[in-house]
């Protein structure tokens, strides 16, 4: 092989490494982000499934009033 094509064959390389590089640290970004929108999915569900049991206590008691 001539020194030119090992030296466009090296470069090619090293820009391939540098996108796996890229690559590996934009995976790593995306599943922290990933993380942290599922914790805050869970919390809200978590919050919504709250105000639904005080709204329908609100309610039975409501209906309690009603029949008093």
């Amino acid at each position: 092989m001539e020194d030119v094509d090992l030296q466009a064959l090296t470069t090619k390389l090293d820009l391939l490494i540098q996108r796996a590089e890229q690559l590996k640290a934009q995976n790593r970004q995306l599943l922290a982000s990933e993380k942290a929108w599922r914790e805050e999915r869970a919390h809200l569900i978590e919050k919504n499934e709250m105000a639904r049991h005080k709204v329908e206590s609100m309610i039975s008691r409501l209906k309690a009033l009603e029949q008093d």
